[in-house]
């Protein structure tokens, strides 16, 4: 029996797409699914919102000519299936290992990719920028905008809609719903309207309509453009759009093939027009292999057997976040003024756990950061204790707020800094490097980071108890050390750290989740006959003043590791030091923290062995603050 070469593999970017027939296309769209499918169970990743854009992915390429036409996915996670069809397929099996593609876009891997985008709702303004860049230099190619997977909860993106209205430029926006939260269900009647008022005889008669009522006493004018403004709202629900300034088609069947490549080069050929939005409906994880669908796998999976039911973790040790999740329902048992919130991440941050618990407590947000913190910052106002859970790469997007509506204000807003430090395969965009960095120069904040799981108990019970003034709380991603935890978290007096292992000779200051490898790196120490002392910070505000003094002036090497980015922690302790005029008078001071660089997307053990954070490096700082150099060639260690 002959078996018939797969289509897909005659396919090395789109331009061999575009040779093939139409009726071809749903051929390619199976294959690259399955392709997709088989990729993510060698990998693991995002891959849900790859399945729900694959026949979108095939028809945008066979449609426009990119990469001439710039084609700009928000967020990233859509563009596994494009990254397939745009030379990259050889590698797609590589996607978030260390040294292969990136997952999500990004310019310097591909000319396909001309917007990075790993964070949400940023390619409306992105495109905008480059259409308006097209027009100044008179060029005529294509920039076309696919949001979804939520980006459209932001508010930068109806900011960028608003601008792009005004300035009238020629672009095109795909909204991807694929929450069937905006349309009704898509039918023969609707995919038939929407085909027919992205043609040219619709937007001729449409134009000869508007130029007939332009002719029209003034109040006739006005009724006649409310009818039809209204009549289009009420059958196709876009009057929000067009209130944006632009012309609205849709809702589209994104799945069917037959449909969208017509409607797509109704939309591309229709150039007389400033900005248009086209609305397509998808199902997220379409096709998915699993036998109990779970939205969980719709989302990011681990590495999987494609015929069997969906990853399940083999940590052993109950993650950082699940913790955090129950210490704060612990709180929230004895404190009804506790509320938690969280920006499109209730899972990802614990916060559906939490939620379950107690519904009328608990708020997601949406992709809306900026909103969150002022809306924690209201609670606040009306003695309410709210727990604002992000993640710190996202926690960026609201410094304003953070700074102006919170700190400003001394306002009790208590920030729950999931995923700080690195975060392994999600790469730099997704780090969190630079809170401790950004919060630290904030006055009358506390900030702690938690060595682990019990510590962080005791953090969620100490922020539960701060009235007075804001707070934050980090912790990182994944499992914590397994060890035995409290019954409940006891809270911790402010600006206090601990000593967990008394020396004399050289003191590691640990501030965060490296405090395992300073007890490594002080074993390694001792079996080189030097004693070392090695402390907990737990608080980077306020600093445990008397702490530092009794490390810095009894030892000759002072080591300070965090898990941030240049002028964090470590710049806080040399602060204090050189204003006390101590630098003279006491130990070396060697700051550790994320080199002043982006760090590679890998396994976190490969990214903290690429920043130099581990037992053996921090040894190695030690020696450089005694000037043992020699001593330092022969530090070899592999945690």
């Amino acid at each position: 029996m002959t078996v018939s070469t797969p289509l897909l593999d005659t396919i090395t970017s789109p331009g061999d797409l575009r040779k093939l027939d139409r009726g071809q296309l749903r051929r390619i769209a199976d294959e690259l699914r399955a392709e997709t499918i088989d990729a993510a169970s060698a990998t693991g990743g995002h891959f849900g919102a790859g399945l729900g854009v694959v026949e979108l992915t095939v028809a945008l390429h066979y449609v426009f000519d990119t990469p001439r036409d710039r084609l700009i996915w928000d967020v990233g996670h859509q563009a596994y299936p494009h990254k397939i069809l745009t030379e990259r397929r050889g590698k797609i099996r590589t996607i978030r290992q260390r040294n292969g593609l990136y997952g999500f876009t990004r310019r310097k891997e591909s000319r396909y990719d001309p917007f990075g985008a790993a964070h949400a709702s940023t390619s409306i303004s992105a495109g905008l920028g480059m259409a308006v860049a097209r027009d100044l230099k008179n060029g005529d190619n294509h920039v076309v905008c696919v949001i979804g997977d939520g980006a459209m909860s932001a508010g930068m993106a109806y900011e960028a809609m608003n601008n792009a209205g005004a300035l009238d430029s020629r672009l095109i926006v795909i909204l991807n719903d694929n929450g069937m939260s905006i349309a009704p269900a898509v039918g023969a009647l609707t995919n038939y309207l929407s085909w027919l008022i992205s043609s040219r005889p619709f937007l001729s008669l449409r134009d000869i309509g508007k130029q007939l009522a332009s002719r029209f006493p003034k109040s006739l004018q006005t009724a006649a453009s409310r009818a039809d403004e209204y009549a289009r709202g009420m059958v196709f629900g876009g009057t929000l759009f067009e209130e944006l300034g632009f012309y609205y088609v849709g809702p589209v069947n994104g799945h069917d093939l037959n449909l969208l490549v017509p409607i797509l080069k109704n939309v591309r050929n229709a150039d007389t027009l400033g900005p248009i939005l086209l609305h397509v409906v998808t199902e997220k994880g379409k096709g998915h292999p699993f036998a109990r669908p779970d939205t969980e796998c719709y989302h990011a999976v681990k590495p999987f057997v494609a015929a069997d039911s969906p990853p399940r973790s083999v940590a052993n040790a109950e993650t950082y976040t699940s913790v955090f999740a129950r210490s704060l329902m612990a709180e929230a048992e004895r404190d009804e003024r506790i509320v938690a919130m969280t920006a499109a991440m209730p899972s990802g941050t614990g916060i559906d756990e939490f939620a379950r618990r107690f519904p009328e407590r608990a708020y997601d947000v949406g992709i809306a950061e900026q909103h969150a913190v002022t809306f924690a910052a209201g609670l606040a106002c009306e003695g309410m204790k709210p727990f604002v859970a992000i993640y710190s790469t996202f926690l960026q997007r609201a410094y304003d707020q953070i700074v102006h509506d919170v700190v400003l204000q001394r306002l009790a807003v208590r920030f729950a800094i999931d995923r700080a430090g690195l975060v392994g395969q999600d790469g730099p965009t997704h780090a969190g490097s630079y809170d401790i960095s950004y919060l630290s120069c904030l006055p009358d904040i506390v900030i702690m980071a938690a060595a682990d799981e019990a510590e962080l108990m005791h953090m969620v019970a100490t922020a539960a108890r701060i009235d007075d003034r804001p707070s934050a709380l980090r912790f990182p991603r994944g499992p914590g050390l397994g060890r035995e935890l409290p019954r409940h978290g006891v809270p911790l007096p402010i600006g206090r750290g601990r000593i967990v292992k008394q020396g004399s000779k050289v003191a590691l200051l640990s501030f965060g989740a490296r405090l395992g490898e300073c007890l490594k790196a002080a074993d390694l120490l001792e079996a080189r006959g030097l004693s070392a002392t090695v402390a907990d910070a737990r608080f980077a505000k306020p600093l445990d003043c008397d702490l530092l003094r009794q490390l810095a002036l009894n030892h000759e090497v002072l080591v300070t590791i965090e898990e941030g980015a240049i002028g964090g922690f470590g710049s806080q302790v040399l602060h204090y030091l050189a204003t006390n005029n101590l630098l003279d008078k006491a130990a070396r001071v060697r700051p550790m923290c994320l080199p002043d660089r982006f760090i590679a997307h890998g396994t976190p053990a490969e990214q903290y062995r690429d920043a130099g954070l581990m037992a053996h490096d921090i040894v190695a700082e030690v020696f450089r603050g005694l000037d043992h150099e020699d001593r330092m060639t022969s530090c070899v260690y592999q945690s």
